[in-house]
């Protein structure tokens, strides 16, 4: 029988936006996972090494393209679009 592997856990303290900390909140209890979880998994994945490797070309060129998108201009032109 193979031995499971051994996870340690580190606390880790955050000063995040009380807004942002609802919004998170809310959103992690609709989804069924602790708030914790949803850090460690957006941690691991732009942490991890490989994870820009794994990912197909296109993809690798849009990345992070959206960083200062303004999400009432992206509403506006969907208003507009579908009128």
């Amino acid at each position: 029988m193979a031995a499971l592997p051994v996870y340690t856990m580190a606390k880790l303290t955050l000063s995040v936006d009380r807004t942002v900390v609802s919004q998170a909140k809310r959103y992690a209890k609709q989804n069924g996972i602790s708030l914790s979880r949803m850090v460690e998994t957006y941690l691991a994945s732009i942490s991890a090494p490989s994870a820009a490797k794994k990912m197909p070309p296109v993809l690798r060129s849009v990345r992070g393209i959206l960083k200062k998108a303004d999400p009432a201009d992206y509403k506006k032109h969907l208003a507009a679009k579908y009128r």
